[in-house]
């Protein structure tokens, strides 16, 4: 569909304006372009866009209400993964506190609590649990009046949470490249003697120790407001129990201690207010809905509960009780909800403040004026007037930049605008670039910034009238007065000396050690390369590619090739002091593709017979890096250097490492220095590099430590990219290092960029996360910066913001295209401004918070012991919740755990992250293996983070096979499976299929051509081409889920009780893990007790 079609035809933009240079649409730097013609203006013509308007305060200015959300039920519907968004009804904050919430130490651990089942019901008030302390009195209530009559208060009770849980020791250990590098055929763990689900039973922690970056601020926050109303329907004892949203039940309380007594006047009334937030609830009491009395003909309401009204009786033991996993709150149900609510319609970007679909749900985005969520997302579209109403809500305000992000086919790559000499007009003061929030005054002759409010003269040249709303009459015919993402083509004044760049370069840099050719790589790549330079990135409407392309081959000396077009033979050049690095030649050593074709052949049909017969084996590094940098200066351009390398670089040379592998530093103070490089050597290069444009994509091939903390850092710090084959082997990896290869080579790339962030008055970018090097504290520098990275941004108040006005981002990164373009890629986004903790509340992203934390997390394992970093995290999300818990959510008893509707996957969520490999890892993950998984989750976009730390789990054989939809998913928990069944699961780098011992003989012939279950390979990687529906079917899903993930995904087939199947179930993160992780259930157990510490 076009989301274009149904709009009148208005000027298009590639209609010139009088004495202005018209708009030229191309497709971005390569990318393909729409199919369609350049798209007419139409879709914006007709009203005033909502961000020209002024919304009004409270629920109006919310996203459009929907209905609410289905209740959980046990055998919950999925779909394909998506996420919901649901509406809510207005919300009322209470009056701010002066008391401080506090984190008491002394934590349980997790697993000592077992709860009862959770259900989804409409908010009721709750009113029995732990007597009130002084501090919860106004906050409590006492009893319930039901028609006239009072409920007695329910007696004391503990806190609900028994002695912990006895667990069998489980261990078992992968082999060290299973994850996150290729896993040999034949080598896999041993089978453990893992027991069932039981809950995680970690250490009793205190409130984590003060330390550089992870302070965990005690909050504040607001008492709950009075609240008054009819009752809700279904609160009397005699009715049924009512179900409630986002409602988690607590086991039963502890039986009373003999002689207790109830006593006291029974309690007011409770009120009810309209206004309040639903949410999900954790009762103490183990039941759906309101605790109710007994019922004629019926026992206590639970074993050893007293009878109401009469003397408890002697304490009788309480059977375990434990949560039902259906009913607490399932990533599946929201993502599916969210598919179904929101898919079918474009998403309309001219409403501020709009709350997109979910990064599962497919969708067209449709810009009128602010930037599309592929671009842009952020943790709240509702951002808190004031910081210390930040401070006491404790949501991190954060946007996910994209800024180069690929966009489907339907939707039209960013506009280039061309305003010839005088450039993109901008601010005086501030310097922001023009925009659709810019309010021009004066009948036209100026405009009024919309970031500083400075008021600025237009330019002859520029100059348009208003019409009768104030807007210009050609508004919708120029982008950057109409639209949310744009180009700008850029003056010379915005090149290095003055001067437009040169297209950029790509080297080759290739290892030729004994690893290297021994294990067939050189050939494999040697090979590749001869028609992958058919396929470099180019301009949208160019017959050939700009950039130039030059050889290097190494071990502890390198040899530069001459590959000009005049030759009949390649030249081979050798510099080996290494210590005073240098290019040897310029004019033949960057060369264009089609001009050198036979001798660029020539040359890569006899490096593999050069060194075929080497037995050197020690190898450098950092001099590989500043040849390819020296090359690029002496060339002036910037460009890329593709590194393939295999070993630990021992050679003597600058940039020398030693083998500094030691897991005994595995939870010591020490642990951060396995992620700190061994040497600032490699900090100091890569700043060159970023200075001269050059970016690094590494290519790695270990087959034991290399030090990837240190040898990563070059193309983190210069916007690269990092690849890992571990224990590589042509037969078994060379599928997947070759489509990684096409894809890193092939995709479009902006070289020598600088991105800044700017905001309206009241906030401030304050740090940032990803892929790049900063020398100041605003600008973002990247020596190459491509579709799939991002940047994370915090802000942070440095004034008060005004609820009418909402607040502004503009994202500007000035890069050089593919062809040597000089431009300016501009992202505007407006967000409401609250004034309601309840309106920020509303208005989070789950995927979008779980991404910035986990990045906060990643870099905090570098300076601080990895135990602080994960209480901090547990911290911070129990402020989250614990401060909407105080002040938006019904009065109720402290035994209820509440979740916020959009944050109610918090919980699940935060303890994949904190279960990942980095932040605890079991005895089968290597040091290089956290050092890769931290370096690329610090750059991984919103839809990349959801999928890595909650995967994806596919039944294959329950749907319909001639059904041409993607299975609906189940909960990735050990639970879910079934031995009759065969399963896909995926995290945007491994795909496992997962065969039941069980499943049905035509369907095990079907897929592997054997007769058996017995009989499949177990660890095979490819499924054999076979005539059949099912074969058709599972294969063709596998390949689309391949094209969704920016990584080839390796599959791997695990037979039931394999000894493979462990590393399989490291992947169903809602079970307790082999390193001690804790599963959901106990998770969400503790999470309730950290905030009822809060609370209290």
């Amino acid at each position: 569909m076009n989301v274009n079609q149904s709009a009148p035809p208005v000027p298009p933009f590639g209609q010139p304006q009088p004495v202005y240079t018209g708009y030229h649409q191309s497709s971005y730097g390569g990318q393909p372009g729409s199919t369609a013609p350049p798209t007419p203006y139409g879709a914006y013509n007709g009203p005033v866009p909502g961000y020209q308007q002024t919304p009004l305060p409270g629920v109006s200015r919310a996203p459009p209400s929907s209905e609410a959300p289905p209740a959980s039920t046990a055998q919950a519907p999925c779909g394909q993964a998506a996420y919901g968004q649901f509406g809510q009804g207005d919300v009322q904050n209470g009056p701010s506190s002066t008391v401080q919430m506090q984190r008491f130490p002394g934590s349980q651990p997790f697993g000592s609590v077992p709860l009862a089942p959770v259900v989804s019901q409409p908010t009721v008030l709750q009113p029995y649990g732990p007597p009130p302390t002084s501090a919860q009195v106004t906050a409590q209530l006492a009893g319930m009046q039901i028609g006239g009559a009072v409920a007695p208060a329910l007696p004391p009770v503990g806190l609900g949470y028994g002695p912990p849980t006895s667990l069998a020791s489980a261990s078992g250990s992968y082999p060290n490249s299973g994850l996150y590098g290729s896993y040999p055929q034949g080598q896999a763990p041993p089978l453990s003697q893992a027991q069932g689900h039981l809950g995680a039973q970690p250490p009793q922690r205190s409130a984590p120790p003060q330390s550089s970056g992870f302070t965990s601020p005690a909050s504040g926050g607001p008492r709950m407001p009075s609240m008054t109303g009819p009752l809700l329907p279904g609160q009397g004892f005699g009715g049924p129990s009512v179900s409630q949203p986002n409602h988690v039940s607590s086991p039963p309380p502890q039986a009373l201690p003999p002689g207790t007594q109830m006593t006291g006047p029974p309690g007011p009334p409770p009120p009810m207010h309209s206004s309040q937030q639903p949410g999900y609830q954790l009762q103490q009491n183990g039941s759906f809905g309101p605790v109710r009395g007994p019922q004629p003909n019926y026992g206590s309401p639970y074993p050893g509960a007293p009878t109401f009204g009469s003397q408890p009786g002697p304490p009788q033991p309480l059977p375990p009780k434990r949560l039902d996993p259906d009913a607490i709150p399932s990533p599946i149900q929201v993502i599916e909800d969210d598919r179904n609510n929101r898919g079918s319609e474009p998403f309309v970007t001219g409403v501020r403040g709009q709350v997109p679909p979910l990064v599962t749900t497919n969708f067209l985005v449709k810009d009128q004026g602010n930037a599309s969520p592929r671009y842009i997302r952020c943790t709240s579209y509702n951002i808190p007037c004031t910081s210390d109403m930040a401070k006491q809500a404790q949501v991190p305000l954060a946007a996910v930049i994209k800024p180069l992000a690929r966009l489907p086919p339907e939707e039209a790559s960013p506009y280039v605008v061309d305003h010839g000499e005088s450039g993109p007009l901008r601010c005086n003061r501030c310097k922001a670039y023009m925009c659709p929030f810019m309010q021009f005054v004066e009948g036209g002759r100026r405009f009024q910034c919309c970031f500083c409010s400075c008021i600025n003269d237009v330019p002859p040249q520029y100059f348009q009238h208003l019409d009768h709303t104030g807007k210009r009459v050609d508004a919708y015919d120029r982008p950057e007065l109409s639209l949310g993402s744009y180009e700008f083509l850029a003056t010379v004044d915005y090149c290095k000396n003055n001067k437009f760049p040169s297209p950029p370069a790509f080297i080759f840099m290739i290892d030729v050690s004994y690893n290297a050719i021994r294990s067939g790589l050189v050939r494999l790549l040697c090979e590749e390369l001869k028609s992958l330079l058919d396929f470099l990135p180019r301009e949208g409407g160019a017959e050939e590619s700009a950039i130039r392309v030059g050889f290097v081959t190494y071990n502890k000396v390198l040899h530069f090739y001459n590959v000009k077009s005049s030759l009949a033979q390649p030249q081979m050049m050798v510099v080996s002091d290494v210590a005073d690095m240098f290019v040897p030649l310029l004019d033949g050593f960057l060369v264009n593709v089609s001009e050198s074709r036979a001798v660029i052949t020539s040359l890569l049909d006899q490096i593999p017979e050069m060194f075929a017969d080497t037995r050197e084996t020690e190898t450098v590094f950092a001099p590989v890096i500043q040849a390819g940098m020296e090359a690029l200066k002496a060339a002036e351009c910037a460009g890329k250097l593709f590194l393939f390398h295999t070993s630990l670089p021992i050679a003597e040379a600058p940039g020398k490492l030693k083998n500094r592998d030691d897991r005994k530093l595995i939870n010591t103070d020490k642990e951060k220095t396995l992620f700190q490089p061994q040497t600032g050597a490699y900090q100091t290069l890569a700043k060159e590099c970023v200075a001269q444009g050059c970016c690094v994509d590494l290519f790695l091939f270990p087959n034991q430590y290399v030090d990837v903390a240190t040898l990563s850092v070059v193309p983190q710090l210069t916007g690269g990219s990092v690849y890992k084959y571990a224990c590589f082997q042509v037969e078994n990896d060379q599928e997947r290092f070759l489509s990684d290869l096409r894809r890193d080579v092939q995709k479009v790339v902006g070289f020598d960029a600088v991105m800044r962030v700017r905001t309206s008055t009241g906030i401030r970018a304050v740090d940032f996360f990803g892929a790049f090097y900063m020398s100041n504290t605003t600008d973002v520098e990247l020596a190459g910066l491509d579709g799939d990275k991002t940047v994370t941004v915090e802000f942070k108040h440095d004034d008060r913001l005004n609820e009418e006005s909402g607040a502004l981002l503009q994202c500007a990164l000035l890069y050089t295209s593919c062809a040597g373009q000089r431009r300016l890629r501009i992202h505007n986004l407006a967000l409401n401004c609250c004034t309601q903790l309840a309106d920020l509340y509303r208005n989070c992203e789950t995927d979008t918070l779980i991404n910035y934390m986990a990045k906060f997390a990643y870099r905090g394992v570098l300076n601080s012991p990895v135990k602080t970093v994960r209480d901090t995290l547990i911290t911070q999300c129990a402020q989250i919740l614990a401060c909407y818990r105080k002040n938006c959510a019904s009065p109720s008893s402290a035994g209820q755990l509440i979740l916020p509707e959009c944050m109610k996957l918090l919980p699940v969520y935060l303890n994949c992250v904190l279960k990942s490999d980095v932040l605890q890892p079991g005895a089968e993950v290597t040091t290089d293996d956290r050092a890769y998984v931290r370096q690329l989750v610090t750059s991984m976009d919103v839809a990349e983070t959801n999928v890595f730390f909650y995967p994806r789990l596919l039944p294959l054989t329950k749907s319909p096979i001639e059904s041409a939809t993607e299975p609906p998913a189940v909960r990735a928990s050990e639970e879910r499976l079934s031995n009759g069944d065969i399963y896909l699961l995926e995290n945007g780098l491994n795909l496992f299929l997962w065969v039941g011992a069980s499943v049905q003989q035509g369907v095990v012939q079907s897929l592997f051509s054997v007769s058996s279950f017995s009989q499949i390979t177990s660890g095979l990687s490819v499924l054999p081409v076979l005539d059949n529906p099912l074969s058709k079917k599972v294969r063709g899903l596998i390949d689309s889920l391949r094209a969704q993930r920016s990584r080839y995904m390796k599959l791997i087939v695990v037979k039931q009780e394999d000894k493979l199947e462990m590393l399989f179930k490291h992947f169903l993160v809602e079970d307790k893990s082999l390193s001690g992780g804790a599963s959901y259930v106990d998770f969400l157990c503790h999470m309730h007790k950290e905030i009822r510490q809060l609370l209290s």
